[in-house]
């Protein structure tokens, strides 16, 4: 069967490269194509382009490049009409999915959504759209299931993948030696992998650099990205180590990180962390008036209690970073008792084996 992707982040796509390892286990004869990242490539899926050129957040940063966003659209809708695939198979990144999947319907071509768009968290009234437009709806959140079904849709749980990438990752025990990074105890830093993040977070979380001087200050970069993109933090003397997050994480202390995927990923490894987001002011303004959930760290939202801090907008000050990040390091006043509410996190998360069983499910209801 013809399958077509489209991922438009850095974790979509390394979810999209561990979802077609098991596609091709349970249809060996899979054709792939899409839109994705260098671990999707990796599993030979035929990229049409790199997610990066589509790769916007924010209500502002995404309205001031809508020439960019549509021209995209455009010749992607071309792609798929060139293609004739037997599904387009959708991984998060609402915004740009869900017109792909009203084109989608539109043509009659089938689609699965995997990752589900956060309409739980903002604007809940999209889930009708969601129903009428997505065949198939894979959920990795165990209250997804129960939320989905106010609005009379079945939707299919499988089970969350972070935990297939941390079960897949195989540390280097060299890393530290091989980077030059003995002697300190190491601080993370993970920016995002978006530019319209990394511009607004890197700075400050290098600028608290020579608060702690007894500490190590390692960026977690993407190669996605200009180096330009870490040329302050590498002027104010932090290593930037690219495309090696979990062997960072693998060794750090604690941890800055961008709200997002990563905040799930440093709580799974253990790392006391601060939570940290700053988007446009426009951004901001609109996403304040719309969303309806009382934090934005996954962390917390999976397990319902606050494990981590989150530092928003204008919360997200040098001294207020400070203050929190002392709170985490060893001796911290807060470090022990994260590090014991992130067993309720591993719980809730639960065992590897989400990207199987969404793969095993996708094709046995092509096969229907």
């Amino acid at each position: 069967m013809r399958y077509y992707f489209i991922a438009g982040e850095k974790s979509g796509d390394l979810h999209g490269s561990n979802l077609i390892k098991a596609i091709k286990q349970n249809d060996p004869q899979a054709m792939l194509r899409g839109i994705g990242g260098d671990l999707m490539e990796q599993e030979n899926c035929n990229l049409f382009f790199h997610f990066s050129k589509i790769n916007f957040f924010g209500f502002w940063e995404v309205f001031v490049n809508l020439t960019t966003v549509f021209k995209y659209l455009s010749v992607t809708k071309k792609d798929i009409l060139e293609y004739k695939p037997d599904v387009i198979i959708l991984i998060d990144f609402s915004g740009y999915n869900m017109k792909i999947a009203k084109f989608a319907k539109e043509h009659s071509i089938k689609i699965f959504y995997y990752i589900s768009p956060k309409v739980w968290a903002w604007n809940t009234g999209r889930a009708y759209n969601i129903k009428k437009l997505v065949d198939r709806m894979f959920v990795i959140l165990p209250f997804e299931v129960d939320f989905y079904k106010q609005f009379d849709y079945k939707v299919d749980y499988v089970g969350n993948p972070i935990m297939d990438a941390i079960g897949n990752f195989v540390p280097n025990d060299n890393f530290k030696v091989q980077n030059q990074l003995e002697g300190k105890p190491i601080i993370a830093l993970l920016p995002g992998s978006r530019p319209s993040e990394v511009s607004k977070l890197l700075p400050l979380m290098a600028e608290i650099n020579t608060d702690f001087p007894a500490y190590r200050f390692v960026v977690a970069g993407v190669s996605s990205l200009p180096e330009d993109f870490y040329d302050l933090a590498k002027s104010k003397g932090l290593k930037v180590i690219y495309d090696q997050t979990y062997d960072l994480l693998k060794v750090a202390e604690a941890a800055i990180v961008a709200s997002g995927t990563a905040t799930l990923e440093t709580g799974l490894f253990n790392v006391p962390q601060v939570v940290v987001y700053k988007v446009s002011a426009l951004s901001y303004q609109i996403a304040k008036r719309l969303i309806r959930v009382r934090d934005i760290a996954l962390v917390n939202l999976i397990t319902d209690k606050v494990i981590v801090k989150t530092l928003l907008q204008d919360e997200l000050t040098k001294s207020h970073l400070t203050k929190e990040l002392s709170k985490v390091i060893k001796g911290g006043i807060i470090r022990e008792i994260i590090l014991k509410d992130y067993e309720d996190l591993a719980v809730a998360i639960g065992l590897p084996g989400a990207s199987f069983k969404a793969g095993s499910l996708m094709v046995n209801y092509l096969k229907k």
